[in-house]
């Protein structure tokens, strides 16, 4: 039997307050149990409500609700749309409940507030003691109130819904659910607090799985284009990340129709630093074609713009798009040891004929290092995001993009480290006058860890003998001696494999992963074209600085 006392509500959710306006606690008294000397009138119109607030729990399906075997619920009115979500429940038996609804709730009554004196039929002479002129009232104030479903508890009030009610749901689009009398009102009240702490707890998961996977994807060799791929995959769209000119940098994701591209560039537009508004606002959304939109601005003020485009819209979506606008404003941002105005004048100071000696302290130090780097894997050349990732794992924003090569000039203060994902060579710490001859020694180093397959070898202390030789008649003595095999880069990647592996036909077949026997084939070919023996320990030392400094 439902009880017609306040149901428990959810903590996350507020018992609206009676305000000077509503009726106190009398009026409510003498609402709730109507005399046959003075029996209620049917509501008033509605009047257009005020903006909701959004509640912070997860909605529950009414589905769900509906789904509760325990609870014997039945929708015997009103649409059956899978879409209908309630925010919480709420048991009222007053004649207008619209003062006391915040919008989205299931209304629990017994129907103590339904006048008896009009009959089954009601009063044509009486259009105030009809039973269909109250209903229509009633429910047109639930649904004006933005009332999710209304529940009615069978007996001890009522044998049946009445069939006006029923009417009235239906006409309006209100659903209308039939509370069985072994069900209580504060037992409906305790499922929808179930099924919102398990909608919750499944969102918060959703998002603590969102985090993990984007903070890894942040740490792959191609950073930016895997947190836009797992972003894309989460919230089943498209991520995009835009340019300080406003121009597509990468995106992943199903493809968007052109308006829809066109609405979400022009909503990244709106939070670029600069734009119409004044100050930017961090976040705006919008609705285009039935995809759900959202663009935030990368930290940092550099105009970076993350744009995501989704057919719906989940719980958790905005969380997990904000996680990865922060780990994007890291991967995009700049570490840097000095502002970009001091830059801009170290820059300026060199092209007018400046000492690197002089310009050093505005960069952030005396003591440099120089890290050449290629991507271990093979592929297209970097590109500048990758390359802003690498300089910030590596602390400098003094970054060389130019070719298949990056090039990071890096403050004595930070060691570089092996990168994943990336091949790199490190010069020893040199002071500014001899930037040029650490550059030397970073490209020498990255060609030692290709040829031996090492994620970072640093140059060495001690001299070498090859630091005798200058390096243009190095490397126009290793472009003589390699001519032979230089346009087959099987054959020199093959020779300088086996090499750096002391002659070890199966780990250079490994390492190149290839049969052992194609190995043999393409050594014995290159010493046929270069002429040379290579069992001779002379040979192959010189054969092996040539392919270093090749």
């Amino acid at each position: 039997m439902p009880d017609a006392s306040a149901s428990p509500v959810p903590p996350t959710s507020s018992t609206p307050s009676t305000s000077p306006a509503s009726p106190g606690p009398a009026a409510a008294s003498a609402a709730s149990a109507p005399t046959a000397a003075s029996a209620p009138t049917a509501p008033s119109a509605p009047t257009a409500p005020s903006a909701l607030p959004v509640p912070p729990t997860p909605p529950v399906p009414l589905s769900a609700l509906l789904a509760r075997e325990d609870l014997a619920l039945r929708r015997i009115a009103g649409p059956a749309d899978p879409d209908t979500v309630i925010h919480w429940a709420h048991t009222s038996e007053m004649a207008d409940p619209y003062p006391y609804l915040l919008g989205g709730e299931l209304l629990l009554t017994a129907g103590v507030h339904v006048p008896e004196a009009a009959g089954p039929a009601g009063d044509p002479a009486d259009p105030a003691r009809s039973l269909r002129a109250y209903f229509d009232g009633y429910v047109s104030r639930i649904v004006a109130a933005g009332g999710a479903a209304l529940g009615f508890g069978v007996a001890p009030v009522h044998d049946t819904v009445p069939d006006a009610l029923v009417e009235a749901c239906d006409a309006q689009g209100l659903p209308l659910i039939e509370v069985p009398p072994e069900t209580t009102f504060s037992g409906v009240a305790r499922a929808v607090w179930q099924l919102m702490a398990q909608a919750r707890l499944a969102e918060l998961r959703r998002v603590t799985e969102a985090q993990q996977s984007l903070a890894a994807a942040a740490a792959r060799p191609d950073p930016v284009p895997s947190v836009l791929r797992r972003l894309a995959q989460r919230v089943a769209g498209r991520a995009v990340l835009y340019g300080p000119e406003g121009a597509e940098l990468a995106g992943s994701g199903r493809a968007l129709d052109p308006p829809v591209a066109r609405a979400l560039a022009g909503l990244a537009a709106v939070v670029r630093p600069g734009g119409a508004q004044d100050p930017a606002p961090s976040s705006a959304s919008d609705t285009v074609g039935g995809c759900h939109l959202a663009a935030y601005a990368l930290g940092g003020g550099r105009g970076f713009v993350l744009g995501v485009a989704a057919p719906h819209r989940d719980p958790g979506d905005h969380t997990i798009a904000s996680v990865a606008a922060v780990l994007l404003s890291l991967l995009t941002g700049e570490q840097q040891s000095g502002s970009g105005a001091a830059r801009s004048a170290a820059l300026v100071r060199l092209l007018l004929g400046a000492a690197p000696e002089t310009v050093a302290p505005l960069l952030g130090g005396d003591r440099w290092t120089v890290v050449h780097a290629r991507p271990t894997a093979d592929g297209p050349a970097p590109d500048t995001v990758a390359a802003s990732a690498l300089g910030t794992a590596l602390g400098s924003a003094l970054i060389d993009a130019g070719g298949d090569v990056v090039r990071v000039l890096v403050p004595g203060g930070h060691e570089p480290a092996a990168q994943p994902g990336w091949t790199c060579g490190v010069s020893a710490p040199v002071g500014p006058h001899e930037w040029a001859l650490a550059d030397t020694q970073a490209a020498r180093a990255l060609a030692r860890a290709r040829a031996t397959r090492t994620a970072l070898v640093r140059h060495a202390e001690r001299p070498a003998l090859a630091d005798l030789v200058p390096p243009a008649d190095a490397r126009a003595h290793a472009r003589a001696l390699l001519a032979p095999i230089a346009g087959t880069p099987a054959l020199t990647e093959t020779l300088r494999t086996w090499l750096s592996l002391h002659g070890s036909w199966d780990r250079t077949a490994v390492a190149l992963a290839v049969h052992r026997n194609t190995v043999r084939q393409r050594v014995a070919r290159c010493a046929t074209l270069l002429g040379a023996d290579l069992d001779d320990a002379d040979v192959r030392m010189e054969l092996w600085f040539a392919l270093r400094e090749g």
